[in-house]
């Protein structure tokens, strides 16, 4: 905080500020996934099926969507989505299998400030739990930060989604509050709890993700040896 010349609080200066690039259409890809622009085509009938390891629909509660009855339809609506650049949609594809077992986006983008928001995430069963799940935060936050040079990232969810807000925490992201009665979803009220991290932030969280992903970290059988928590601590 700063005083100006009026003796009013301000904020601090941010010199050589400029409009930030949008997100680029392209592939990002680390050791465990790979993740790229969501293509109906190539991707739909592979979500599709990983979805169905979830035949409660889960995954779909606190999404703004149904579960798709048939591949037919979730096809149709996956071709809609990926017609807009915000949300901008990505596959997140298993390097071992290449197959897509998850999506998200980066969102709500506002190049001029210098903020985005990660929303839009669907893990299947198959990629819940898993490294590569890791990994594919870790890779949109790099891109976000070290190639974009955004200021602020967001993690948005409902507040009574606590595996998401949990899922936040651990990537370390901080809570910043909850805003009641922020928005309709199916019908239903949604609290919507807020989360964020900003790039004076990232350098020391862009450390804790690359020593947990480290293969050192892992034990023959792939269990991690360390959390990625305790990397931040």
């Amino acid at each position: 905080m700063r005083i100006n010349h009026l003796g009013q609080p301000v904020g601090d200066p941010v010199p050589g500020w400029t409009t930030r690039p949008r997100p680029p259409r392209t592939p990002i890809v680390g050791n465990y996934c790979r993740i790229e622009p969501l293509d109906p085509a190539k991707h739909a009938e592979s979500l599709y099926a990983s979805y169905q390891q979830d035949p409660e629909g889960r995954n779909w509660t606190y999404l703004p969507v149904e579960p798709p009855k048939d591949l037919d339809s979730y096809r149709r609506w996956l071709t809609e989505i990926v017609a807009k650049d915000d949300p901008l949609f990505h596959a997140i594809i298993d390097i071992d299998t290449d197959e897509a077992l998850g999506i998200a986006s980066l969102m709500r983008i506002e190049p001029s400030a210098g903020v985005i928001e990660v929303g839009h995430i669907n893990f299947s069963p198959r990629l819940q739990g898993t490294t590569a799940a890791t990994e594919a935060m870790y890779l949109l936050m790099k891109r976000v930060f070290d190639e974009l040079g955004y200021r602020r990232y967001e993690w948005k969810c409902d507040s009574l989604n606590e595996p998401s807000c949990r899922a936040a925490e651990r990537f370390g992201f901080t809570y910043e509050g909850t805003f009641r009665q922020h928005w309709i979803v199916k019908g239903r009220n949604r609290d919507t709890s807020w989360f964020s991290i900003l790039d004076s932030e990232w350098p020391k969280l862009r450390d804790a993700f690359e020593a947990w992903l480290s293969p050192n970290n892992f034990d023959d059988d792939g269990e991690q040896k360390r959390r990625l928590t305790d990397f931040r601590a």
